[in-house]
């Protein structure tokens, strides 16, 4: 996986939900393009919740949909999932590496 150390690379300049397409697209200070399924968005959460259910082998759901996104300060995005979940950050840098790892 590609590391991104340049913090004004991992500023965004456009972030895009793509809800027909569930595709988040989010543009990068330095011209890259990250296209996110909502449903890896989902499966990635690190909240305190989604990581003790993958420690516990518990699936995490699969292929829920963005029903809401809520701008975190000013490093990072909190997603609202169509089954309900609501509490995962996921800071820029994160999502920078989600769009290059995937």
């Amino acid at each position: 996986m590609t590391m991104v150390n340049n913090t004004a690379a991992i500023q965004p300049v456009a972030v895009t939900d793509q809800r027909a397409s569930q595709l988040l697209r989010i543009e990068w200070a330095d011209g890259v393009v990250s296209e996110l399924p909502h449903g890896l968005l989902r499966r990635k959460c690190k909240c305190a919740e989604c990581v003790a259910a993958q420690r516990a082998g518990q699936p995490v759901a699969q292929g829920s949909a963005i029903t809401g996104i809520e701008i975190v300060g000013e490093h990072a995005l909190n997603f609202k999932f169509a089954d309900g979940h609501e509490r995962g950050i996921f800071p820029w840098a994160y999502l920078r590496e989600l769009g290059v790892a995937s």
